[in-house]
């Protein structure tokens, strides 16, 4: 056991309670303290008096592990990596330091972070306060920073920073997508000033479509009448990046007679986003919801910076944004840029889809900009004690920006909500105000008329919102599911159909991932924890049973050395993506990239009368399918030997994770394959795979008697930084199929193999 002594008044100046770099309103003095109790893999279990303290215990816990992603967050989400590591660097996200800054300082402005703060309740500031104390105080204990971020950035914290980390996660799944093309619009006279950055716009509109892949998720809730114990159960199986400010953080949090819950937090929230209570287990997947709107403004012919609003000419709103800029001899410059915004929110420019010319230009309305619920909705959700309080807070606050929720409680029901931030545009007005030709994909509105506005319910949580009523919910006793897919299959039993498109479109292809948890589900006879558990790691490909036969019958008519290679890698292939599987994946994977851009592929098309098994079967008896299987064939044979693979390795000899000078092979493969346990590698040395993304925080939890009994392992491990004994120990777990029972009772903690207490204290 380790007691940690209390901080003293006379604590480093800007890193106790009371900081002098806050403008936020300061608490009344009082003592604050906290046990922080890990168990195996250091999982921290924290344990206060009160939210304050609670908060304390959180950030003082993440400091240790995690400081310098953090750290490198906050210089981000304040726009000041151009301040410290220059203009040209890039992000976790690939995106370059300048195009970020410019977009943080845009994001949060003073004005928008005081009024986020303002909204919050005394609750929720204690959290936050309580964890930048925390936080600051870890940060005063070292005696040097790790060499991952031993530089001039890091600093104490502030409360401001934690939200403005708060209102980067609100965006994500809106303007944070558009945010290299909100930096770059520019009016048409002043396009001499705009560098030709195609490569750049390129590689951001990459970066969107891979969104839904990079941060999408399983999730499956089992009702009494088809679970084996006639208890419910869930499977949380989020897919989030490995890296940067997405990385979930596995901890317990407990005030003893008003909180005691267990899960994952992203980075800077001192609450858990998806885990479970005493009552209650939920998750999260990202939904298919509309966030945000574009609408096409018509610009006044004699200035590109007016637009025509119901005939009247309204200038552009100027907002000047400046950011430091380091120079190659060390000193600062400023960089000032105009960002321009009509009343419908910002302008943004796509070169060659989003064009601002003479004529017209684009603005972007994201609703989660307004939604300040987020932290309150999650504390409610932590607090709630079975589905009618889960789903009663969800209808009443609303403040889920951009995820479905699958939940299920001790008394044995499911639940399916795909209740997150929607702007309110009907039917009705998607007819009168929309683009037909544009599709459905973005939504465009016209934007000289206000009447395309979003339309205001007073029974929503916030102007221009969907209301909870008029959003997708299904209860049942059976089960509910989803895999990043509209709503309308959570269950075919009970179809959610009917709704705006900006909400969910039924009718429409289930993705692979879907098709293999409903082909599960769909199999007689009841579930246990081991069948949610196989799901993920059975890793079965799915795609691979659609269309093997139809491949291998192709193979038949090869005589080429390298296609018949291939060919025989593929019939060797297991079809699933186990560390042991064969080569037979890689050649899979590079096939069926190819194969799906081919038209009129499949032999059974989509059916929206049979979702559950179409498409299906390649149309090989076209011969310009045929012919392009043999390309792939040949294509693939190519690509392997480039790589320097040879036939005989494995998948875990190929795809991994490298912390430090370790390497852990990891399993399960491309959602795209119908992999469940989803993950998204890029090229790495000598023909390698890095993992990047993927299957994450990863539990199942059932009741009984004696409360919930919850397995699973966070897939990356629980600290960033790489000397740390807990860098890679549950990714080798997770390597090695090996789930872990989760700790959650007091009896449990205690009794852990590798227990130890911390205790912190800080007077005022």
């Amino acid at each position: 056991m380790i007691i940690s002594r209390p901080l003293s008044k006379t604590c480093l100046a800007g890193l106790c309670l009371g900081l002098s770099v806050s403008a936020l309103a300061q608490p009344p003095a009082r003592d604050v303290s906290a046990d922080i109790r890990r168990t195996t893999f250091g999982v921290p279990h924290i344990k206060a008096d009160d939210e304050r303290g609670l908060g304390y215990g959180i950030g003082y816990a993440y400091a240790h592990d995690n400081l310098c992603l953090l750290a490198n967050e906050v210089t981000t989400v304040n726009g000041e990596r151009s301040k410290y590591f220059g203009p040209d660097a890039l992000t976790p996200e690939q995106r370059d330091n300048l195009s970020s800054d410019v977009f943080f300082k845009w994001l949060n402005t003073p004005q928008a972070v005081d009024a986020f703060w303002q909204a919050q309740t005394p609750e929720v500031r204690e959290l936050i306060e309580g964890y930048v104390a925390g936080y600051n105080r870890q940060l005063s204990e070292r005696h040097a920073l790790p060499a991952l971020c031993d530089n001039p950035s890091v600093r104490p914290l502030t409360a401001q920073d934690l939200v403005k980390m708060t209102r980067r996660l609100l965006v994500e799944g809106g303007a944070g997508q558009f945010a290299d093309a909100l930096v770059g619009a520019t009016p048409p006279q002043a396009s001499a000033r705009l560098v030709d950055n195609t490569q750049g716009f390129n590689e951001a509109y990459r970066r969107m479509q891979r969104f839904a892949l990079e941060r999408g998720s399983n999730a499956v809730a089992i009702g009494s009448e088809r679970s084996q114990t006639g208890r419910a159960l869930l499977l949380a199986n989020p897919h989030f990046p490995w890296v940067g400010g997405m990385r979930f953080y596995e901890m317990q949090l407990t005030i003893p007679g008003k909180l005691d819950v267990m899960g994952a937090a992203l980075p800077g929230l001192p609450l858990i986003n998806i885990g479970f209570n005493q009552h209650m287990a939920w998750t999260h997947t990202v939904d298919t919801s509309k966030h945000f709107t574009l609408y096409r403004l018509t610009l006044d012919p004699q200035d590109p910076k007016r637009y025509l609003l119901d005939g009247k000419s309204l200038p552009l709103h100027e907002q000047t944004v400046s950011v430091e800029v380091k120079q190659a001899d060390g000193t600062l410059k400023p960089h000032s840029q105009v960002m321009y915004s009509s009343v419908f929110g910002p302008v943004v420019q796509w070169p060659g889809k989003l064009d601002w010319d003479d004529h017209v230009a684009f603005s972007l309305r994201d609703a989660n900009l307004d939604n300040d619920r987020v932290l309150q909705q999650w504390y409610a959700i932590n607090q709630a004690n079975s589905l009618d309080a889960l789903q009663a807070s969800v209808n009443t606050l609303q403040g889920i920006p951009w995820v479905n929720t699958l939940a299920v409680d001790d008394k044995g029901q499911a639940l399916y909500m795909n209740l997150s931030v929607v702007p309110y545009v009907d039917q009705a007005k998607l007819a009168a105000c929309s683009d037909p030709s544009v599709g459905l994909e973005m939504i465009l509105l016209d934007g000289s008329r206000r009447a395309c506005a979003w339309t205001d319910d007073p029974d929503a949580a916030q102007a221009g919102i969907y209301p909870a009523s008029q959003l997708p919910q299904l209860r049942r006793n059976d089960y509910v599911q989803h895999s990043n897919d509209s709503a309308w299959m959570a269950n075919p039993q009970a179809p959610l159909s009917g709704f705006s498109p900006l909400i969910s479109q039924d009718g429409q292809p289930l993705g692979p991932r879907a098709r293999f948890a409903l082909q599960r589900l769909s199999q007689p006879g009841t579930l246990g924890v081991s069948d949610l558990q196989g799901m993920v790691m059975d890793n079965r490909v799915y795609l691979a049973g659609q269309v093997m036969p139809d491949l291998l019958h192709v193979c038949q008519t090869e005589h080429q050395a390298p296609q018949v290679a291939v060919c025989a890698s593929l019939k060797a292939w297991d079809q699933h993506a186990n560390l042991d599987s064969g080569i037979g994946l890689l050649h899979f994977e590079h096939l069926m990239a190819r194969l799906l851009e081919v038209p009129d592929v499949w032999r059974v098309p989509f059916s929206a009368h049979d979702p559950q098994h179409t498409p299906r079967g390649l149309n090989i008896d076209q011969p310009a399918v045929r012919q392009a299987v043999h390309e792939a064939l040949k294509a693939s044979a190519a690509q392997v030997a480039e790589a320097g693979l040879s036939a005989d390795m494995t998948w875990g000899q190929i795809q991994g994770v490298s912390v430090g000078d370790q390497r852990t092979p990891i399993h399960g493969g491309p959602a795209t394959l119908g992999v469940y346990n989803a993950m998204q590698s890029v090229p790495g040395e000598g023909g390698k795979q890095e993992v990047v993304s993927g299957t994450s925080y990863l539990q199942t939890v059932t009741f009984d008697e004696n409360g919930p009994q919850a397995q699973g392992f966070l897939a990356f491990s629980l600290s960033s930084d790489p000397t740390s004994p807990h860098a890679a120990d549950q990714t080798q777990a997770f390597s090695k199929k090996h789930w872990q029972t989760l700790p959650f009772t007091e009896a449990q903690i205690k009794a852990d193999p590798n227990y130890q207490l911390i205790q912190i204290r800080q007077s005022r």
